[in-house]
């Protein structure tokens, strides 16, 4: 379990080697999204496109340097793949990522840009997961947990100090949930509140790579029980749409993960007072929004 002093000792840690990402207010907008005061955290400007460069410097630096020597495996739907293909780039190692299926080709060619290896595996994060910590075992290289890691998870909640410094009022932040790195869940996380343990999903039915996650994690679960005051569910149309607001909006180029928040709002699944003081993060870059709009 982790605590506040871990986030701020994560914030010292990666400072340097991860981005002060700004805070821009949604205004002078053709169709706000809200009648809220929504501002929005551009995550999507981080190195590698997403607030996942956070946790994986904190995990790399908190790991012992001669673990490293056999390199890095993880699993991923894109972005944590990406956030740790740069650690491995920066601590001069190799990385293996393992991604299911639904992965975007986009993010595929990414993280071989960064120099990892990527390999396709099943059809969604957890089978990827099960042969990224199969590969871990018989080689040896280290496991970057996407979500379930107390050193990810921290270096992912320095974003919420950056926040609170940024926009020291702030009444609502909404925060897109894949396996819960960033909020310490997923639709399984939905139904796990609702039965008050860790469920798996029967099915899941999202294409969203990023978010496409049948099961959380036990620290996870405790976590976001404690501490989280609710939890919607959209739909990947919603994303879409969301993502394509941003785009005519702002020229946000967000993922369909990138616009959850947002689409949280324009749906109406949150429903804010009007001018209610609302952060949104926007975590992740990716090209949906701008291909759809064009």
């Amino acid at each position: 379990m982790i605590d506040i002093s871990d986030v701020e000792a994560a914030a010292k840690r990666i400072a340097g080697t991860i981005r002060r990402t700004p805070l821009l207010r949604a205004e002078q907008c053709a169709a706000p999204a809200t009648d809220a005061d929504l501002w929005l955290k551009l995550e999507c400007l981080q190195p590698t496109g997403s607030f996942k460069a956070r946790g994986a410097m904190n995990k790399l630096m908190t790991t012992p340097r001669a673990e490293l020597a056999r390199g890095i495996v993880t699993a991923s739907g894109g972005n944590h793949g990406l956030a740790v293909a740069r650690a491995a780039r920066l601590a001069g190692v190799s990385a293996t990522i393992f991604a299911p299926k639904t992965v975007s080709a986009e993010k595929v060619e990414k993280i071989r840009k960064w120099g990892a290896e990527v390999r396709i595996v099943g059809a969604l994060w957890d089978e990827s997961n099960y042969e990224a910590i199969t590969f871990a075992e018989q080689t040896g290289a280290v496991y970057f947990h996407p979500f379930a890691d107390p050193a990810v998870m921290a270096g992912q909640g320095t974003m919420g100090l950056e926040i609170l410094d940024q926009l020291a009022d702030v009444e609502t932040i909404l925060v897109a949930i894949g396996g819960g790195g960033l909020i310490a869940g997923s639709p399984t996380l939905h139904a796990s509140l609702a039965a008050g343990h860790v469920v798996r999903l029967p099915e899941v039915r999202t294409c969203v790579a990023t978010m496409a996650c049948g099961r959380t994690d036990e620290a996870n679960f405790e976590i976001i029980k404690r501490t989280v005051n609710d939890i919607v569910l959209i739909s990947d149309e919603d994303m879409l749409d969301a993502a394509r607001w941003l785009w005519f909006e702002f020229g946000i180029a967000a993922d369909l993960s990138g616009a959850a928040a947002v689409a949280a709002l324009r749906s109406g699944r949150v429903r804010p007072r009007p001018n209610e003081r609302v952060c949104g993060l926007v975590c992740g870059a990716g090209s949906e929004g701008v291909t759809s709009a064009a």
